[in-house]
């Protein structure tokens, strides 16, 4: 320590002496924040020397050049060292760090820590973190935790796909609904579980905040991205089309339900026009700036969630079976970010949050398949349970439970849009900070999500029918879900050849991949049978 002092409070150093510190002691944390480590365009403005004599530097290159290793550290990848002039280091505009977080980001490393420390560094795993992250709006804050976890996934899990799992019952039956939804519940969630293990790789230290950049990973850039991208992206912005839709007509259904029982005599909007509401509502909350400002409202979504399919199937099941019922299966003939350390990595909590949130998910989605299909059978809509919920009960049940159940369609649709257009915000912000290497200014963000939400609303209204397209284009994407993360597994992982994991993972991938390739046929066949109603601009 008497070495260290007095060579701080000598001559002033010049960057080759500085430049001659050992390449064990750069992973220091003692050096990591020191002011040695800082050129003159990055000063630190808060620490003095213990002496009266002052550190100059001369106005050579940077000082010290730290290895590539070093520059994804959590220690490092806040510290003033890292800012260049092509990639500043700032704050994220919309404040997402907490000032607890900002605090305990600071210098508090005591100074008399010695090189010692350097092994130990070196041993542990580290998570390497892209500085980039700390703009977009997926990564941008880390403050996530398993509570989190949970309510993106329920609020996402759930969604208004499951009120159609009766309608598949009446083409399965019985018995082939019950294994198909059992084995596609339990697919989901192994596939989910991979993908959990695979978003931080305690061997590599390597972080995939975001779906892409796990099959770039595994099967490389060009190939993952002509593979993962357009699915991605089509889940993203073709189901916030479809909730715009939902959410719009329900908006129309709720109204007309509340008025017939208050007896009003206001104007109904039309069908555009409650699209417009809805989106406009949408693109209010889509202001949020990251993934993890909107937990309340995936909160509130998870509730409403589980709150409509408990009263839509409870209702259904209440008001008994309808007559002339039948169960004959129908013949179709010639569809968290969140932080992360050596000690708490976070795949514990992201995962408890993922088993937590699926058993909740499984209380809503069996009892409403096999509740929905017992109570209508052959008669259910094919739009699902909603409406035949006002079909067949809108005179027998109470006006205030109907009402109930579509504003808490609504409320969930509104929460939903939020997540599945997270994956676009964070793209196409992406674009702008890889090109510009700065931060979106919030006025762009606010610009952004905009155009994204207005753009889905014109869509929703210009090509009403593509819902008719969905089995199609479900068969596109499907391999995102139970195909590509055991495929990735398999690349990453490296399981030992023909064990339990390895022909699990490959038989699953495959038969995933076989999966997909049915329904888009099915689905092709089906459209050039039946045809397409093209109503453009015109939604029902």
């Amino acid at each position: 320590m008497k070495d260290y002092n007095d060579h701080v409070g000598s001559d002033p150093i010049t960057p080759r002496e500085v430049s001659s510190t050992p390449s064990s002691q750069l992973h220091s944390p003692s050096l990591s924040r020191s002011p040695l480590l800082h050129s003159p365009d990055h000063p630190q403005a808060a620490s003095k020397p213990k002496t009266g004599h002052k550190i100059k530097f001369s106005s050579t290159s940077p000082v010290v050049s730290a290895p590539p290793s070093q520059m994804h550290s959590p220690s490092m990848s806040r510290s003033p060292f890292l800012g260049t002039p092509d990639r500043p280091v700032t704050m994220p505009p919309s404040g997402a760090r907490t000032p607890m977080a900002y605090i305990k980001s600071r210098n508090l490393t005591p100074r008399f820590l010695t090189p010692l420390g350097s092994p130990l560094r070196k041993a542990l795993h580290l998570t390497k973190l892209d500085p980039t992250d700390a703009w977009l709006p997926i990564t941008e804050s880390r403050n996530g935790n398993a509570y989190y976890a949970a309510f993106h996934t329920l609020c996402s899990g759930i969604g208004i796909q499951a009120l159609i799992l009766p309608v598949a019952f009446t083409i399965l039956g019985w018995a082939w609904g019950i294994i198909a939804l059992t084995v596609a519940f339990i697919w989901q969630l192994y596939t989910l579980y991979l993908l959990v293990n695979l978003h931080e790789s305690p061997e590599t230290g390597i972080r995939y905040s975001r779906y892409l950049q796990l099959p770039n990973a595994a099967f490389g850039e060009k190939l993952g991205k002509a593979l993962a991208l357009f699915p991605i992206i089509y889940l993203s912005a073709g189901t916030c089309v479809t909730l715009i839709i939902i959410g719009g007509s329900t908006a129309k259904i709720f109204f007309q339900v509340v008025c017939a029982a208050s007896e009003c005599k206001a104007e109904n909007l039309t069908t555009v026009e409650w699209y417009l509401v809805f989106t406009c509502g949408a693109v209010l909350l889509s202001q949020l700036p990251n993934l993890n400002s909107i937990a309340g409202i995936s909160l509130v979504g998870a509730i409403t969630a589980i709150g409509y399919c408990t009263t839509i199937w409870a209702v259904s099941v209440a008001e008994g079976r309808l007559p002339n019922v039948s169960y004959n299966p129908i013949r179709i003939g010639s569809e968290a970010t969140m932080p992360s350390s050596e000690k708490h990595p976070s795949t514990v909590p992201m995962w408890k949050g993922v088993k937590v949130s699926y058993t909740l998910i499984a209380m809503c989605l069996f009892p409403l398949a096999i509740g929905g299909y017992w109570a209508y059978g052959q008669l259910i809509p094919p739009s699902g349970m909603l409406p035949a919920l006002f079909v067949y009960h809108s005179q027998d049940v109470a006006k205030s439970v109907l009402g109930l159940a579509s504003i808490l369609v609504i409320i969930n649709a509104l929460s939903s849009f939020q997540i599945y257009g997270m994956p676009t915000f964070d793209e196409l912000e992406s674009i702008y900070v890889t090109r510009f290497k700065k931060p979106c200014a919030w006025w762009l963000r606010v610009i952004i999500r905009t155009v994204f939400g207005f753009t889905c609303f014109f869509v929703a209204v210009a090509i009403p029918f593509l819902a008719s397209l969905a089995g199609l284009i479900g068969g596109i994407a499907l391999p995102v879900t139970l195909a590509y993360p055991c495929f990735m597994w398999l690349k990453v992982k490296k399981p030992k050849v023909y064990s339990l994991k390895w022909w699990l993972n490959w038989a699953l991938g495959v038969l995933g991949m076989c999966l997909s390739a049915l329904l888009i046929a099915a689905g092709v066949y089906v459209t050039i049978d039946n045809g397409i109603k093209f109503n453009f601009f015109k939604p029902e």
